[in-house]
């Protein structure tokens, strides 16, 4: 819409400087798909134009006094990949610089600058390049700022990088509870730079130890133990009034930061609370849909999950560090260290998988409501509208985590296996038809417009399941899982777990009535329909083609095939 250029346009050198604030925070708080590409770039290049970077600015429709909200603007304007196309040049990029140059003394101002750069090179590979040309001088400038940094931390004899990090969150976490200006953007700044300092500095000192790059989340250094939950966390567990926030930052970059921590021995007092005892499992706060049931106390209530910071809308194909970590989860990797912190750690009574099992129930229910097929077109349009990416980019991460949490210890597994199918789940309608969580899980299973969803929420449910086959189909039922096993590589109904299994769904209902393996849901009488001759030929030769097609299609083995096996048996019959 060009309501906010013209809004922007209209401004004058004579505008009052509360109008002009007023235009631009609308530009700034807008809706991401308000503006059209065309209408963002020339925004971006008025307001750049109109930006004093001198002690003597030409008149304009801005002053020194709106360079923090027009900067402000402009950030907002560039978390579009077009916006950030048009900050992205050299001319623009050398601009930025100056502001920020000119800007030193307000730090809003100055922050913004860097901000607006940040996002241009993080969304645009060319950004990169360009910065570090001579012409813009971004390479020297970041030198520089280094050195100054360090010289500063020199000169204090201050803590070690890691070790301000995890206390500079713990201070933004309460700055953001009391509603400090800009604490929640330099909470989402500082959580990046500690994502990418957990993800590759683990990488450079462990790659000596082979040629291959570690998977995100197996590697780790002691030295990183400042950096570590609970400081890296705080914003984690405060309450928010305004769920779900997995969708927003800061939390997603939160998430992002959890999922490169490995889960080793060494880190499990951190991980899993000393306060669940071995048979302890603490069920989270009833959803919505099922608050009808008796509550739950609140000390054994919890929480949820978030987004991936290399899904965003680059346009690189290449599988990035969260891709390579789903990989490894997939292909059944137990291991979730490469090298353990030698220091102690201390314990914690934080309890993240049931903070992150709430914050996966709320966002989900949020985004799917009620029992909406998730394919629907409006589910995608609800995203595309409150969070401009997909519900795929935005939830796979919470998955992860939660199934990272799973796949290193039984404690986890055991506790989401109650949560998703208590003794008392209610068998008697459809699992995938059901208005809460479990339901939400198992018709994502079956979406085809959410594929990477779809896929960590199977490896979820399976590692859940204690990573078996047979486990799983019992709980959900088969008819619920058979795609992603198939995917697994498990063709057939797996057989039902042994009688020594440490995990299966009861095959009867405490009432008595069985349980349809299949299903998973209570076994119904089948009632004879009536059909005359023809229409049993017609439904026979429609069963024929229909598992004739899955055999050539390698989906059902030939042994497996029944319309095989009832012509074999009549034609052995008649012989």
């Amino acid at each position: 819409m060009s309501n906010y250029r013209d809004a922007y346009t209209a401004l004058t050198a004579a505008s009052s400087r509360s109008q002009v604030a007023q235009v631009l925070n609308s530009i700034a708080d807008a809706p991401p798909l308000t503006l059209d590409d065309a209408n963002r770039r020339t925004l971006i290049q008025s307001i750049l134009a109109d930006l004093p970077r001198s002690s003597s600015p030409k008149k304009s429709r801005l002053t020194t006094k709106d360079a923090a909200p027009a900067l402000l603007a402009l950030k907002s304007l560039g978390k579009n990949p077009a916006g950030s196309e048009a900050i992205a040049t050299p001319v623009n990029l050398s601009a930025l610089l100056a502001c920020y140059s000119f800007y030193k003394d307000s730090p809003d101002a100055s922050n913004e600058a860097l901000r607006c750069i940040a996002n241009a090179m993080l969304l645009v590979d060319s950004a990169r390049s360009a910065f570090v040309e001579k012409t813009v001088g971004g390479g020297d400038f970041a030198v520089e700022l280094l050195e100054s940094f360090i010289t500063a931390m020199v000169e204090a004899k201050s803590p070690s990088i890691t070790d301000i990090i995890g206390s500079k969150l713990d201070l933004l976490s309460k700055t953001i509870l009391s509603g400090t200006k800009f604490a929640r953007e330099a909470m989402t700044d500082l959580l990046k730079f500690a994502f990418n300092l957990l993800l590759h500095y683990p990488r450079i000192v462990n790659e000596s130890n082979n040629n291959e790059v570690p998977v995100m989340g197996e590697a780790w250094s002691d030295r990183l133990d400042g950096c570590y939950s609970p400081p890296i966390t705080p914003h984690f567990w405060h309450p928010s009034p305004d769920l779900p926030r997995s969708a927003r930052a800061p939390l997603t970059h939160v998430i992002h930061a959890l999922i490169t921590i490995p889960v080793s021995s060494a880190l499990k007092p951190v991980w899993l609370p000393s306060r669940v005892s071995p048979m302890g499992t603490p069920k989270p706060p009833e959803s919505s849909e099922s608050s009808s049931k008796a509550s739950r106390s609140s000390s054994s209530r919890g929480s949820s999950r978030a987004g991936s910071p290399t899904t965003g809308p680059g346009k690189d194909s290449k599988p990035g560090a969260f891709d390579r970590a789903w990989s490894a989860l997939a292909a059944g990797r137990r291991s979730l260290s490469l090298s353990r912190p030698s220091s102690p750690l201390p314990s914690s009574n934080i309890d993240v998988l049931l903070r992150a099992y709430d914050l996966l129930d709320v966002s989900l229910s949020h985004y799917l409501p009620d029992t909406v097929d998730p394919d629907e077109a409006s589910v995608r349009a609800r995203c595309t509208k409150e969070m401009d990416s997909p519900l795929d980019d935005v939830m796979t991460p919470l998955v992860v985590l939660i199934t990272r949490l799973c796949a290193a210890d039984e404690g986890p597994r055991r506790r989401m296996r109650e949560w998703l199918f208590p003794d008392d789940l209610d068998r008697t309608t459809l699992l995938e038809s059901r208005a809460d969580l479990l339901g939400r899980l198992l018709r994502l299973l079956q979406s085809t417009h959410h594929t990477k969803l779809k896929n960590s929420v199977g490896e979820l449910l399976y590692a859940a399941c204690d990573s078996d086959a047979s486990t799983l189909s019992s709980f959900a039922g088969y008819g619920n899982v058979a795609g992603f096993l198939f995917n697994k590589g498990i063709m057939s109904a797996p057989p039902p777990p042994a009688g020594g299994s440490r995990a299966a769904a009861p095959d009867m209902t405490p009432s008595g009535q069985p349980i349809d393996p299949i299903t998973g849901a209570v076994q119904r009488e089948h009632v004879d329909i009536e059909m005359t001759e023809e229409e049993k030929e017609r439904e026979a030769e429609k069963l024929f083609v229909l598992f004739d097609r899955l055999e050539k299609t390698g989906a059902l083995p030939k042994e497996n095939n029944p319309i095989r096996h009832a012509m074999q048996k009549a034609a052995g019959g008649q012989k």
